[in-house]
């Protein structure tokens, strides 16, 4: 549990009325942002606050009123999804640095040089956002800000997102984790299953060849034909 002196306070104003919570900062921005995090260890306190700084909490009345409960944790909960969560400059500066690294690794995935068809190292990357002075909001997924990066970057390098089709030939030992896997990583076109063997035409980001192929040789231990349709 985060000590009272790192905690910020996660604030939400509903009915007109104003609620706080003092958590962890780090832990309240994943939750928020999806990652699975228990309450009860994202609060500095088990509390619900009208004004925390004065140490004013919240009436049963309001909470009833306002989230039809005086749950502690189920309020936290709301308080955290809807409401704005403060932030150190010293935290979002982190975030932000964050989020260009998460950027910069999926474009490297995902896009190439589009005369030598090779994918730019994420560094090469990073160092092309920054020449190309780039604001990222941490805020926003790495995804949703991808394209608009590439955009600003290409001024500086090469660069393209190239998606190519590849057609698998998979003993029917590996198919089923095979074609799991596959569909986390790319659009499977078609596919066909037969008693000994499963094949498919799945498309991906020309960028990602080498971490897919890496991929499939692993699940199937090499015993797996390969073969790009386009490029």
């Amino acid at each position: 549990m985060v000590s009272l002196e790192d905690a910020v306070i996660a604030r939400l104003i509903r009915d007109k009325i104003q609620f706080e919570i003092l958590v962890d900062p780090e832990k309240a921005l994943e939750f928020k942002r999806g990652s699975n995090i228990a309450i009860e260890n994202i609060l500095a306190v088990s509390e619900i606050f009208k004004d925390s700084k004065r140490g004013e909490r919240s009436s049963e009345e309001d909470l009833n009123k306002a989230f039809n409960t005086t749950d502690i944790f189920k309020i936290a909960t709301a308080i955290l999804k809807h409401g704005q969560i403060q932030v150190t400059t010293e935290q979002r500066k982190k975030e932000v640095e964050k989020r260009k690294k998460e950027i910069a690794n999926i474009i490297s995935k995902q896009a190439v040089d589009p005369k030598t068809k090779l994918p730019h190292p994420a560094n090469r990357i990073m160092n092309a956002m920054q020449e190309a002075h780039i604001n990222v909001d941490p805020d926003k997924s790495a995804t949703d800000q991808m394209e608009s990066v590439i955009e600003k970057i290409r001024s500086i390098i090469p660069i393209s997102i190239e998606r190519i089709e590849i057609a698998l030939r998979v003993p029917i030992q590996y198919a089923g984790k095979v074609s799991s896997a596959i569909r986390s990583m790319a659009s499977v076109k078609n596919e066909e299953w037969k008693s000994d063997v499963w094949i498919a035409v799945i498309e991906i980001p020309a960028g990602m060849q080498s971490t897919v192929y890496d991929k499939l040789n692993k699940l199937t231990s090499g015993n797996i034909e390969v073969k790009v349709l386009s490029k």
